[in-house]
């Protein structure tokens, strides 16, 4: 009967030095992605990968917030005509970057249904859009 007790005793230890070692540990810091961001953004076909994009539209604008756990980035651009566009995406941190996801409807004059998908670090925010009718990309940097 001693045998037993003193085999459970080390096995016991054993388990809780697992369950220590599989606990996650911190999260990683905080990507400082707040603020202002400015750069372009244009029409694209992946059918046409060497090809530049066409059409580089004017200017793209875009704050990104963080509030509550959740990271907003809402971004105004030009394009085509005097119009702004206000599209607003959401974010959640993987490691050291902060992924963005977004729909937004800018009306069957501009495209209809749009759906944005983003990629932010500390030094650039690159990302992809597309609808019905367009496809294309947008690379932004920390405004001066």
């Amino acid at each position: 009967m001693l045998k037993r007790e003193w085999l459970a005793l080390p096995c016991f230890l054993l388990m809780a030095a697992v369950g220590v070692a599989q606990s996650p540990g911190a999260a990683p810091a905080r990507p400082d992605i707040a603020g202002e961001w400015t750069g372009t953004w244009a029409t694209y076909s992946p059918a046409q990968g060497a090809v530049a994009p066409k059409d580089i539209c004017k200017t793209l604008g875009c704050k990104v917030t963080y509030k509550d756990g959740v990271w907003e980035a809402t971004f105004e651009g030009d394009c085509g005509r005097p119009y702004k566009y206000t599209i607003k995406m959401e974010g959640r941190q993987v490691g050291k970057v902060v992924m963005f996801k977004g729909t937004t409807d800018l009306g069957a004059k501009d495209g209809g249904v749009f759906d944005w998908i983003g990629r932010a670090t500390e030094k650039e925010f690159v990302g992809f859009f597309t609808s019905g009718y367009y496809t294309g990309v947008f690379n932004l940097s920390r405004a001066k």
